[in-house]
């Protein structure tokens, strides 16, 4: 064989070596694309976070659904689910189990720290990026998990913000002195409810009168209905406004607003985004003068065209159904900027400096000591005889320090 003869032949090795080569990482890649992004979603479809898990995790689906037209780097978004029945322990851990033995690589939990806590611990022990759409403290985070929290977020707002929006929407109405009513049950009604009174003396509020109740179905003794008792101690104390945290699927927010009604107290109530929605309402006598801040109106009405279709769509009863598909955004950009990555460590990294990212429910942000959103625009809703109308929209000034969050 000639020495050109040769060289050509190397050639043609060398050219078919490189096209085998070349089509076993096409393969590889086209592989590795063709993998799902599984998330793991545990939700509560019977429990007291049923009317807010409910609906946003229907969002989420939508959105999903939008997503995988073009899908995410190549890849779909498949989202796995299971019934935390109630948010039970056992039921929770074991919800937890099931989904990262799916292959689960972000997990999704209910919508309050406390009931999530079984899932959170799973997820973070297998260093999963944790994501709750509405939890509303900034336990949702290193200060509750500690070093393994860096990896767990919330798309809720966190409470700081949410209580300082609240006093910052009173103080505007000339609602100068205030009565606080705090349900103790859970962190997030606690802590509302403290950085609400934090912000409202910053301003130049004065509290007339303080107490507590807390819900029949946790309260001590079993069968407690200490928010009568509340209720008939605020009207011996007459203030511009009455200020409460808890939610209609709690049990306590109906016969307490019924109690100040009847005995004849017109102040005007002000709640969270744990007040929202119409399910809860009495019919005799009717709400009035009742008014809260939510993520987004979902009574059809809200300022961003988006918003109400998704609404209808969902057929939602409360605001906080844009947290589903504001959290699919948000893991979305950062499994983007990532590089398709689902490392927790990694995706973790970049959602803390995530900086007014644009989604659904408005713009997020995040910080290394806040997990849970702030800087969020909320909706003000005011129910008169049973009729929610939007009233404004406000964005706390101010981000205080809650002592119960």
């Amino acid at each position: 064989m000639t020495g050109s003869k040769r060289a050509r032949w190397a050639l043609v090795i060398v050219a078919a070596t490189a096209l085998v080569l070349a089509a076993a990482a096409a393969a590889r890649t086209h592989s590795s694309a063709a993998k799902p992004i599984i998330i793991g979603w545990a939700h509560d479809s019977t429990g007291p976070m049923a009317p807010f898990d409910g609906p946003a995790l229907a969002a989420a689906k939508l959105e999903v659904a939008k997503i995988n037209v073009k899908g995410v780097r190549g890849r779909q978004i498949v989202i796995k689910t299971c019934d935390t029945q109630g948010d039970a322990k056992p039921a929770s851990a074991a919800c937890a189990a099931k989904l990262i033995s799916e292959g689960a690589k972000i997990i999704f939990t209910t919508c309050d720290v406390d009931l999530a806590a079984p899932v959170i611990a799973a997820s973070l022990k297998h260093h999963l990026l944790t994501i709750a759409p509405c939890i509303g403290t900034d336990q949702m985070g290193p200060k509750r998990f500690g070093k393994a929290g860096k990896l767990a977020f919330s798309f809720g707002n966190v409470a700081q913000d949410e209580g300082s929006a609240m006093a910052e929407l009173a103080w505007k109405h000339g609602w100068k002195t205030a009565d606080l009513a705090k349900d103790t049950t859970i962190v997030y009604f606690k802590a509302i409810v403290s950085a609400f009174k934090a912000r409202f003396k910053q301003l130049g509020g004065k509290i007339k009168f303080e107490t507590t109740y807390q819900d029949p179905a946790t309260s001590v003794p079993p069968g407690s209905v200490n928010y009568n008792a509340a209720a008939a101690q605020i009207a011996l104390h007459p203030a511009k406004v009455i200020v409460t945290c808890t939610a209609g699927a709690y049990g306590a927010l109906a016969p307490f607003i019924t109690d100040l009604r009847t005995a004849q107290v017109k102040t005007p109530i002000l709640n969270s985004w744990a007040g929202d929605g119409t399910y809860w309402l009495p019919q005799n006598p009717k709400v009035t003068k009742y008014w809260f801040v939510t993520y987004a109106n979902s009574f059809g009405d809200d300022p961003s065209a988006r918003v109400n279709k998704l609404a209808k769509a969902v057929h939602a009863g409360t605001g906080g159904f844009v947290t589903g598909p504001s959290a699919i955004d948000g893991v979305v950009t950062a499994i983007k900027r990532a590089h398709g990555s689902l490392v927790g460590s990694k995706l973790a990294a970049i959602m803390q400096k995530f900086h007014n990212i644009t989604t659904i429910s408005g713009h997020v942000s995040f910080s290394k000591k806040l997990h849970s959103v702030f800087g969020r625009k909320y909706r003000v809703i005011e129910i008169q005889n049973n009729v929610p109308i939007e009233k404004a929209t406000i964005v706390a000034k101010k981000v205080v320090h809650s002592p119960d969050s």
